[in-house]
């Protein structure tokens, strides 16, 4: 069980396929979320080297002295996804409960990923629960893990 909790991976997290505009993001609207809810936050607008898309880089303090550090990659209404790296699943789940109850608008639209699940080649991903608190989107998470093989 302590591997469940030192595990750290890569998660990310995006609208619906079949809505993929169902954020109606920018990284502009991002960024000015990121900012009113960590004050603290280190925010840097960068150029993707992989698609050549303006991104927004973050580190964030989710909970005191838990860190997640990610990129927002939202360049036109209809595509927007946001990475975060190197996360424990508990860390993972205090981002994706801010992301869902205070920057997307509705919160059944975010489905995610790890980078175990897409290292054994699925690509499908899984959605956040539309509700419930920190403890159960991470309870999610380690699912998610556990499925890939990660224990």
């Amino acid at each position: 069980m302590a591997v469940e909790h030192t595990l750290r991976s890569n998660f990310v997290f995006a609208p619906p396929e079949d809505n993929p505009s169902a954020w109606q993001a920018s990284a502009e609207t991002f960024r000015d979320a990121l900012a009113r809810s960590f004050p603290d936050a280190f925010l840097e607008t960068n150029t993707s080297s992989l698609r050549e898309v303006p991104v927004l880089d973050f580190e964030i303090e989710v909970a005191p002295d838990v860190f997640v550090t990610g990129t927002a990659a939202m360049p036109v209404p209809d595509y927007a996804h946001v990475s975060i790296i190197d996360v424990t699943a508990h860390a993972a789940a205090l981002f994706a409960l801010w992301l869902r109850d205070s920057y997307v608008p509705s919160p059944a639209s975010v489905r995610f990923l790890s980078s175990f699940v897409m290292e054994n080649g699925d690509e499908a991903p899984w959605p956040l629960p539309a509700t419930g608190d920190a403890t159960e989107i991470e309870a999610v998470l380690l699912r998610h893990l556990t499925a890939a093989g990660a224990e």
